[in-house]
């Protein structure tokens, strides 16, 4: 199946679908540790500072409405 005498680009290109998974899975795994998140974490991360920034919005608004109403029940 494999020429002994062949390159290795030349034995890369004979590669199984098994290899070329695995070869992909090690990539990504490769990937994970070298930026740190995997890409649903990093999906999961923004939304949650999506929300994050909407609720601190939320309750900036909430914060000035209650000023409001406490000076003009003085």
């Amino acid at each position: 199946m494999s020429n002994p005498k062949a390159t290795m680009h030349e034995r890369d290109a004979e590669l199984t679908e098994t290899a070329v998974r695995d070869r992909v899975k090690q990539t990504e795994v490769d990937a994970v540790a070298r930026n740190g998140l995997a890409n649903s974490e990093r999906e999961e991360l923004a939304a949650l500072r999506r929300e994050n920034r909407r609720l601190r919005e939320d309750v900036d608004v909430l914060k000035r409405a209650t000023a409001f109403f406490a000076k003009e029940t003085q």
